[in-house]
């Protein structure tokens, strides 16, 4: 007889009342509500890492191409054109390399691929300025490729403009 009462018993609490699972769904709430800007932050964070490191591999490439162009005009590998900067006219020369006229026994590659702009939402690529261009300009002269910047109108989490930097 005590053996079907305790069997009884520990069905009767088996189970969680709807106070508590209403409780536990409140305090799940509002864990979520203060973990969810952290995660925002951190991934943020994480895409201006990953801007940064685009911007330098870039740019460290088209000063290599250009720092290459003037050796092969000083070792007389090439006669750059009157008006030439040296600077390379499309970024996939960066991709595709340059011959140099045998400056290198070997087309040197400056990039395996052009990095993409992590804010680049509407996938208009990078923003480009020109040597004779204005250092703060966002219209391209088209001559050459100077610099890269991102074209995102965003803030990053310090407050300045992702296209500034």
């Amino acid at each position: 007889m005590k053996c079907l009462e305790q069997k009884a018993a520990r069905r009767r609490h088996a189970g969680l009342t709807l106070l508590e699972v209403v409780l536990a769904m409140a305090i799940l709430a509002v864990l979520a509500s203060a973990v969810l800007p952290m995660v925002e932050v951190s991934v943020t964070r994480s895409k201006e890492l990953e801007l940064r490191r685009a911007l330098r591999d870039i740019r460290t490439a088209i000063d290599q191409y250009k720092d290459d162009f003037d050796r092969a005009v000083k070792e007389k590998k090439i006669i750059p054109a009157i008006n030439e900067t040296g600077y390379p006219e499309e970024l996939e020369e960066l991709v595709n390399g340059e011959d140099w006229q045998g400056l290198y026994p070997y087309a040197r590659k400056y990039l395996r691929r052009i990095p993409k702009d992590p804010f680049d939402e509407y996938d208009e690529g990078w923003g480009l300025r020109a040597y004779r261009d204005d250092p703060d300009s966002t219209t391209y002269g088209g001559e050459d490729i100077y610099d890269v910047y991102s074209q995102s109108t965003r803030l990053a989490l310090d407050g300045t403009p992702y296209n500034s930097w």
